[in-house]
């Protein structure tokens, strides 16, 4: 490649630790540049070819590009995360909105991220482990910043597939929540009755039910189903 008198030659390639995937380049006249090996093979630079200021550029543009992916990749290797999740993550660490944007681009061509099947795997766990109500569900992934269609939509997907519905969970969550109550507070909801004590712990439950999305029918279903519960002489529930 045409030279310059003043483009620095190529001396000495180091490879840094701990992988060498990452190069000093020792240079003729100049501080060393470092950059990912990569970026060097990108443009074809080797040993004893002038850096021309164009190459640089190229070079440090194509270095930063595969910073992000990288970085973009060890948060993806930790847990599975949405576009805006990810984007949030990586602009923190300082990298540029539009080289973002284009990372997060690349990473959904190859099908490395998903915000379908990350919210759905959200909503899944969720069922399974803590139910919540359609709307907490859907609120959820909101803050996720999965889009609201895309978000109501995987909600209505997920419970079709778990073969579950917002009554059902509502009941599940309210029988777990019964499971961890003491004594007295299991014995005042199992006796209908409106005396304080009763009344107190149907307030306790409703917020509960409600704090977790659950609303309308499917938490007057919850209730009714905690009250329906049977209690066995020691005091405690049928479970």
């Amino acid at each position: 490649m045409p030279r310059k008198a003043n483009d620095p030659l190529v001396l000495r390639l180091e490879p840094l630790p701990p992988r060498g995937l990452r190069v000093r380049v020792h240079l003729e006249r100049a501080e060393p540049l470092e950059v990912a090996l990569e970026a060097l093979e990108r443009v074809g630079l080797g040993l004893g070819d002038p850096l021309t200021p164009t190459l640089r550029h190229h070079i440090e543009d194509a270095d930063q590009e595969i910073r992000v992916r990288e970085a973009a990749l060890s948060l993806l290797s930790h847990r599975a995360l949405t576009r805006a999740e990810l984007g949030r993550k990586l602009r923190v660490k300082g990298f540029r909105p539009a080289r973002v944007a284009a990372c997060l681009d690349r990473l959904e061509a190859r099908g490395l991220l998903d915000d379908s099947a990350v919210a759905s795997a959200f909503v899944r766990d969720r069922l399974r482990h803590r139910p919540r109500g359609r709307t907490r569900l859907t609120a959820e992934l909101r803050s996720k910043g999965v889009p609201a269609d895309l978000a109501g939509h995987v909600v209505d997907t997920v419970l079709d597939e778990e073969h579950t519905t917002e009554l059902e969970l509502a009941a599940r969550a309210a029988r777990a929540w019964i499971k961890r109550q003491p004594e007295p507070v299991i014995s005042a909801l199992a006796a209908g009755d409106r005396s304080p004590e009763a009344m107190r712990a149907r307030r306790r439950l409703y917020g509960y039910l409600g704090r977790r999305g659950f609303g309308g029918s499917a938490l007057t279903r919850a209730m009714e189903v905690a009250a329906a519960l049977p209690t066995n002489r020691d005091g405690s529930t049928d479970r």
